[in-house]
This record gives structure tokens, C-alpha cells and sequence, in this order.
């Protein structure tokens, strides 16, 4: 039985262009909601607002990470954060 805390981040992808490679999006994780842009050919992830960011950056970006070909513009994606909000 794990007994880690841990919370369930969705991610909404809005728009994803490979020219510019990069992906946009929100992510929702407890009472929290980012915009980010993840510039993946640069490997940075900007998160706004700031407020919460520390909770959900380091998790959403190892999520983008593995997935990023994965995803497509108007994708629902769901992750485990491992973290109480």
C-alpha cells in the first residue's frame, strides 16, 4: 500500500506548433491553475502565474518530458503529482 501524498494534475493542451517547437497549454492540480509553454527544442517550461508554481513545475515538466510526442492540440491528459495541494 502506498501512502504518499499525491494529486491529480490535468493538462489541457491548446495549441502545439513544431515549426516553433514548442507546446501550449493549462494544467489544474487542486484548487491551482497554470498557463505554461513548454519550448521543448530549448528544454524550458514557463509556468504562470507564479503563485503554487513550485508545487507543479518540476512534476509537469518530467510529465512533458516523457510524453511531449505524445500530445496533441485539444488533448485531456491526466498525471499524479506526488504532492498533497
Amino acid at each position: 500500500m502506498d501512502n504518499r501524498p499525491s494529486t491529480t494534475a490535468y493538462l489541457q493542451i491548446h495549441k502545439q506548433c513544431f515549426n516553433q517547437k514548442k507546446v501550449e497549454g493549462i494544467v489544474r492540480a487542486g484548487n491551482f491553475e497554470w498557463n505554461f509553454i513548454w519550448a521543448f527544442h530549448q528544454g524550458q517550461l514557463f509556468v504562470e502565474p507564479p503563485l503554487g508554481r513550485a508545487l507543479i513545475k518540476d512534476a509537469l515538466e518530467r510529465y512533458l518530458v516523457k510524453a511531449d510526442y505524445k500530445l496533441e492540440s485539444g488533448g485531456d491528459y491526466i498525471f499524479t503529482v506526488r504532492a498533497k495541494f
